[in-house]
């Protein structure tokens, strides 16, 4: 963080009291760790702090730290529209767009509190009084670690907050395994472990948690899988009606697509779900090299993230969108080739 930008934002935390934390809709373990390790540390500055996010979060991520003071905003609209018209302050994390916050989107561009924008996807907008983004750190969530650093508070993160980053970072580097995990992340997670933190049990909470549902789910996507070796691209698509024979839950699709990336001289993997509730066709894109699922997906699916992991959405019908996913690939045949 610049200089200027550091003077600013200890501006805002002295002149607020009311402060909301948001995150975008569908939150993975980075929306979730990211927003509970701040809201902690400001509780801990005596602020009025609320954690307000779209819509529910994976059963695997329930334990974490104060994750039971999170506020939905789908249920609990009233509410939720009275704290953010009240709030000083909002800060805004793992996304970079309001629309990312779904139905949110309206009563966050009619908020009178100031912004901060902390994230590391493509292209920010300009929305936020202070915008601290990076696209190249791994996770929000080392983000976090860098702005309470940046403001000389590195004693104030004890056990709860350093879960709730070490969480965030493993889930969004696929458990430190994606180049965009640097030396810096690695000298982040060991400050991490020297507070305290238990990193097995963190993997084991996150990782070893499924259900049999949710195993029988994968081998349905296994199934479901395509191949185009000439495009050499994978994909995977689930119906409603298939998610619904297994009763399928919040983050039990969470890194399938990895399956369709992880096969033999694939460079373009992506699922796509039916979502019953949105009418919409959700799809995760994933890819290996220099090609940007991020600027493919703004293209074709109303969507952006990062060069190699990206997501979107389709308002045609599931087989409609596979069309028109299958028919736009020629068109990246040098790419992909």
């Amino acid at each position: 963080m610049e200089a200027k930008d550091i003077k600013k934002i200890k501006t805002l935390l002295q002149s607020s009291e009311n402060i909301v934390i948001t995150c975008h809709k569908g939150p993975d373990g980075d929306a979730i760790g990211s927003t509970l390790a701040l809201y902690i540390y400001l509780k801990k500055q005596r602020k009025n702090v609320k954690v307000i996010v779209p819509d529910d979060f994976p059963f695997f991520l329930k334990w974490l730290p104060e994750s039971e003071h999170i506020l939905l905003y789908e249920g609990n609209k009233e509410e939720s529209d009275s704290i953010i018209n009240n709030a000083d302050l909002i800060f805004t994390l793992d996304f970079n767009a309001l629309h990312r916050t779904g139905d949110m989107q309206k009563i966050l561009s009619n908020a009178t509190a100031k912004f901060v924008m902390i994230d590391h996807h493509q292209q920010p907008d300009d929305y936020a009084e202070v915008t601290y983004s990076d696209t190249s750190i791994c996770s929000t969530c080392q983000m976090v670690y860098h702005f309470i650093e940046a403001l000389d508070d590195l004693n104030r993160i004890d056990t709860d907050i350093a879960n709730c980053i070490y969480t965030g970072i493993m889930t969004d580097t696929g458990s430190f395994r994606f180049r965009s995990t640097t030396s810096t992340t690695h000298r982040v997670i060991a400050n991490l472990i020297d507070i305290g933190i238990d990193n097995a049990k963190i993997h084991q909470n996150v990782y070893d948690s499924n259900s049999y549902n949710r195993l029988q789910l994968l081998g349905k996507s296994l199934n479901n899988l395509k191949i185009i070796p000439e495009l050499n691209t994978a994909y995977i698509s689930l119906s409603a009606d298939e998610q619904n024979e297994f009763n399928a839950q919040k983050g039990d699709t969470e890194g399938v697509v990895n399956y369709a990336l992880s096969l033999q001289g694939i460079k373009l993997a992506a699922i796509f779900k039916e979502d019953q509730n949105s009418k919409l066709i959700k799809i995760s894109l994933r890819s290996k090299g220099d090609f940007s699922v991020n600027e493919f997906s703004r293209a074709h699916f109303n969507g952006g993230g990062h060069t190699n992991a990206a997501g979107g959405a389709s308002k045609l019908s599931l087989e409609e969108t596979l069309d028109k996913f299958i028919s736009i690939l020629p068109n990246y045949t040098k790419e992909l080739s």
